[in-house]
C-alpha cells in the first residue's frame, strides 16, 4: 500500500475532531487528543484557518469549524470574482491597450463564461461580451480553462470551426493544451474571430486552484510576432495582473 502523506492525514484528523466535539476546543486540547506537538498542530491549524476550513473564536481563542467546509461544492462566486478583478482589470487595459476578459467555466461545462470584459481604450466601436459564453477551443481564455480544468470541463465534439484558424483537430488540440500547461498560459491566433488573438493566463486561488482565466484581447499583430510568437510586454503585464488578483482572492469561496 502506498504510503500516506502524514500532514494530510493529520489536517483530516483535526478537522473531525473538530466536528465531532460539539464545541470549540483548545489547541492544548487538540493537540492532546491526536499526540502532537503543540507547534505542528498550531501550524495545521493556521494553514486551515487560512484557506476558510477552520474558525478560531477571537475571545477565547478556540477553534471550531470554518465556513469554507460548507462551500467545498459550490462554485467560486462570479460576482466576488468580478469585484476583485476590476481594478486591475482596468489597469491592465490601459497599460496594454487591449481588451480585458476574465472567465469561468460555464455552468455547463461546455464554454468559458466572461464575468467582465473591459473595452479596449482606443474608442472604437466594440461589443460588450459580459455575461456571454464563448468556445473553449476556439479562445485564449477558454484553452487556458481547458487546460486546467475539473472533468466537468470539456470542448464539444466535434470542435467546430469559426474561422480558418480554429483548432478542430483533436491532437492538435491535445498540444495545444500541453502547450499552455508547460509555459503557463495560453494563446489564440484568430481561432475566435478573424485577425483578432488572445493571450490568457490563471487566476488561482489557495493551493494552486484554477478558478478563472484572465484574458487580453487584441488585433493579431499586437499580441504576437510575425513568425507567431507572443510578444513579451503584454504578456509581463498580463501575468502581473493575474498574480495581484489571486492575493485577493485570500478567503474568498
Amino acid at each position: 500500500m502506498a504510503r500516506q502523506i502524514q500532514s494530510v492525514e493529520r489536517a483530516a484528523a483535526l478537522l473531525r475532531l473538530l466536528g465531532s466535539a460539539g464545541r470549540p476546543l483548545a489547541l492544548a486540547e487538540l493537540a492532546a487528543a491526536l499526540d502532537l506537538p503543540r507547534p505542528t498542530a498550531h501550524g495545521i491549524l493556521r494553514t486551515l484557518r487560512e484557506e476558510g476550513l477552520v474558525a478560531q473564536d477571537p475571545r477565547s481563542g478556540r477553534y471550531l469549524l470554518g465556513e469554507g467546509l460548507d462551500r467545498l461544492g459550490a462554485p467560486w462566486d462570479r460576482h466576488d470574482l468580478r469585484a476583485r478583478a476590476m481594478n486591475w482589470a482596468d489597469a491592465l487595459a490601459a497599460g496594454t491597450g487591449c481588451a480585458v476578459y476574465l472567465g469561468v467555466p460555464a455552468v455547463d461545462g461546455a464554454g468559458v463564461d466572461l464575468v467582465h470584459h473591459v473595452f479596449r481604450p482606443d474608442n472604437t466601436p466594440q461589443t460588450l461580451r459580459t455575461n456571454t459564453v464563448q468556445p473553449l477551443h476556439a479562445t485564449a481564455w477558454g484553452l487556458y480553462l481547458l487546460a486546467f480544468a475539473p472533468a466537468s470541463v470539456r470542448a464539444p465534439e466535434p470542435l467546430e470551426r469559426y474561422t480558418r484558424r480554429t483548432v478542430c483537430d483533436p491532437a492538435e488540440l491535445a498540444r495545444e493544451l500541453t502547450g499552455a500547461r508547460r509555459r503557463g498560459w495560453a494563446a489564440d491566433r484568430g481561432g475566435w474571430e478573424p485577425d483578432a488573438g488572445g493571450l490568457a493566463v490563471p487566476v488561482r486561488s489557495g493551493g494552486g486552484l484554477t478558478v478563472a482565466a484572465l484574458g487580453i484581447g487584441a488585433p493579431a499583430e499586437r499580441l504576437f510576432t510575425a513568425d507567431g510568437r507572443a510578444r513579451p510586454d503584454p504578456l509581463t503585464e498580463l501575468t502581473a495582473a493575474a498574480a495581484e488578483i489571486a492575493a485577493g482572492l485570500e478567503g474568498l469561496a
